[in-house]
């Protein structure tokens, strides 16, 4: 049991970078409905207690490609077809409720016994992006070899990788090595 990592810096770019390279394939991390319940849950978008409803692997892939279309479209400046969200929203049943955890909190509560109400904040997180994200720092890691997506929060706004544990530093070692044999 993987514990899910978010490189993204909003749940609907850490949805598209669920799919991700490793030596040179495309890995999909999902590969049951658990998988995508313990993504949710992680993401806290989904209650602790909650049981993954059959179909769960497949409408999260239905949706997490209709979210890359609509990024990808939105960065390209392309018009947004977006029927298809909308759809996912549509089977958000929420209430609000108090919670008293760290003083007293006003939290949304979702429904949770389909698939498409499981997802229906995610993809209300998704219509977020689109709306109220600066798609300028909206951004595909520069590895040439990564596929994984970001919202660049940095203060400078300079952000380049996915993770500079990762691909920052193996472009870093990359780009030492080179200067060293131009100087050799």
């Amino acid at each position: 049991m993987n514990t899910p990592t978010f490189y993204g810096d909003h749940p609907a770019l850490d949805l598209m970078n669920t799919v991700m390279v490793q030596d040179g394939a495309a890995i999909d991390t999902w590969q049951s409905d658990a998988d995508v319940l313990r993504w949710l849950q992680a993401q806290q978008l989904a209650p602790a207690k909650a049981h993954a409803p059959s179909g769960l692997l497949e409408a999260g892939r239905a949706l997490r490609e209709v979210v890359r279309t609509l990024v990808l479209d939105k960065k390209a400046g392309k018009p947004l077809q977006v029927k298809a969200l909308n759809a996912a929203m549509a089977h958000a049943q929420r209430h609000m409720v108090l919670a008293e955890e760290d003083g007293l909190q006003l939290r949304p509560h979702y429904a949770t016994a389909t698939p498409q109400a499981l997802l229906a904040p995610l993809a209300e997180a998704a219509a977020s992006l689109l709306v109220t994200v600066d798609f300028t720092l909206v951004r595909k890691c520069e590895d040439s070899e990564c596929v994984l997506w970001f919202h660049d929060q940095t203060k400078s706004h300079r952000r380049r990788w996915c993770s500079m544990a990762q691909c920052g530093n193996r472009n870093k070692v990359a780009s030492f090595r080179q200067r060293q044999q131009k100087e050799a």
